[in-house]
């Protein structure tokens, strides 16, 4: 009687477990869920834990609730000089509207991220035909991104989704264009090193005509000054000698013709000159007072 009870007790029991186990489903913290009552959306808002639900009647689905990334494709994109620009960017979002995002996109990941790069792509060409290569490539970049997570955020909503952030790796010009404004870089700063090396040229020589007229100046003022210095060291020297000799008239002869003889007599000089001579005076006097 045991052995036929104990299989009537264990199907009836595992029946149970299979639709208990069928009736539960587990919410992560980082998932959102949404639950189908024959086909029909009946529940978005659920906490972490474990739910119920109904077989075979209900259905669920989980989406992960944390930030996603898309990395997109560098695309070109035309300046307002017509001139194309590379631009390579990447997107930061997430599901905020569980049931939007399946009603828009039927929950699937990879038509959510091509919506969102339409998205982007469009704002993006909008922005950076407003702008010069320069503004795109480091002067509003930061502006463009803004605007960019902006607006981009106002269109993705509709879809359940919100755009975290939106920045651009790298800007870069294509080969074509980067040659040619390469070129006239080029040439705009040989033109601005020519126009700084004619004014400096134009400095110098301002600079060197204006110190060689200073030391024209400073020499013939030297000049004024010692031809100044000197006439009036003769006359004073004239001054002295007359006073010398008003004292002293013979001591002065006397004195004028013994540095006379100092300057003229010198080892192997020759001179030819009457004994009597006024020159030899002094000479003379001494000779016959010996």
């Amino acid at each position: 009687m045991n052995s036929i009870m104990k299989p009537v007790v264990i199907i009836p029991v595992l029946l149970v477990l299979v639709i208990l186990s069928m009736s539960l489903f587990k919410v992560d913290q980082r998932q959102h869920a949404i639950m189908f009552e024959w086909g029909k959306v009946v529940r978005t808002e659920f906490e972490p834990g474990l739910h119920f639900k109904v077989p075979l009647m209900n259905k669920v689905l989980k989406f992960d609730s944390r930030i996603l990334s898309l990395d997109a494709k560098p695309e070109r994109f035309l300046t307002i000089e017509k001139k194309f620009v590379l631009v390579d960017y990447f997107v930061q979002w997430r599901i905020v509207d569980v049931s939007k995002y399946y009603t828009a996109v039927t929950g699937r990941e990879a038509r959510a991220r091509e919506r969102m790069q339409r998205i982007i792509n469009d704002n993006l060409k909008t922005e950076v035909a407003r702008r010069n290569i320069q503004a795109v490539i480091s002067g509003e970049r930061s502006v463009i991104m803004d605007i960019m997570r902006k607006e981009a955020n106002e269109e993705a909503s509709v879809f359940g989704v919100e755009i975290v952030d939106v920045r651009m790796k790298r800007v870069d010009l294509p080969e074509d264009v980067s040659d040619s404004v390469y070129n006239r870089m080029r040439a705009e700063r040989l033109k601005e090193a020519n126009d700084y090396r004619s004014k400096g040229a134009e400095a110098a020589e301002r600079i060197r005509a204006d110190a060689d007229r200073q030391r024209t100046i400073i020499i013939a003022e030297a000049y004024r000054d010692a031809e100044r210095i000197r006439g009036e060291g003769d006359a004073r020297a004239a001054e002295i000698y007359a006073s010398a000799y008003n004292k002293n008239p013979e001591f002065f002869s006397l004195y004028r013709s013994l540095s006379a003889y100092e300057r003229s007599f010198e080892k192997g000089d020759v001179m030819v000159l009457e004994p009597d001579s006024d020159f030899f005076k002094y000479f003379n006097q001494f000779l016959k007072s010996r």
